[in-house]
């Protein structure tokens, strides 16, 4: 299935928890003022990928623990991205995805493809970038009105929890 990226990280270790595979998705609606990646809201930039690409690429290293679903906005590709997350599970490996989209706004719209993408989701850091609350503090997230959202609880108990850090 082809997907249109900016990019990807084969090693990160700021987009969540170890050592991750992040993968930057092209096109963003939400156009926050301070994104830190404003080249990747134009749908039609970046590139395309093929996410069987994708995989095999995720697949050689070892060391990884988790896909990060970036971008722009991972849910404006919700297959590809479901693709992605999926191999991610049968790999072993945790998904993270970043969103400009609250919770809220993705349950009351119950889009059938972005949530079939949600429910392969385990962390979801949601809303869109605010930078009057920007702050370099925060673990995972760049504005203090984004959530980090423990997917599988918060729909199992019908309310957010939120994910919380491992304590060493």
């Amino acid at each position: 299935m082809k997907i249109r990226i900016a990019g990807t990280v084969n090693d990160s270790i700021v987009d969540g928890p170890g050592l991750r595979y992040a993968v930057f998705t092209q096109g963003c609606p939400h156009h926050c003022p301070g994104c830190q990646n404003p080249e990747t809201h134009d749908p039609n930039g970046g590139r395309e990928e093929d996410t069987e690409a994708l995989i095999a690429k995720m697949g050689k290293n070892p060391l990884l623990s988790g896909l990060t679903l970036s971008g722009g906005d991972p849910l404006e590709q919700s297959a590809p991205c479901l693709e992605l997350a999926r191999a991610a599970h049968r790999m072993g490996l945790n998904v993270w995805m970043y969103t400009g989209y609250t919770w809220e706004a993705l349950l009351a719209e119950n889009d059938p493809d972005r949530m079939a993408l949600l429910r392969e989701t385990d962390v979801l850091v949601d809303g869109p970038f605010v930078l009057a609350q920007r702050s370099l503090e925060l673990n995972y997230c760049g504005s203090k009105n984004q959530r980090l959202i423990d997917v599988p609880a918060s729909l199992r108990e019908g309310k957010i929890v939120l994910w919380q850090m491992p304590v060493w």
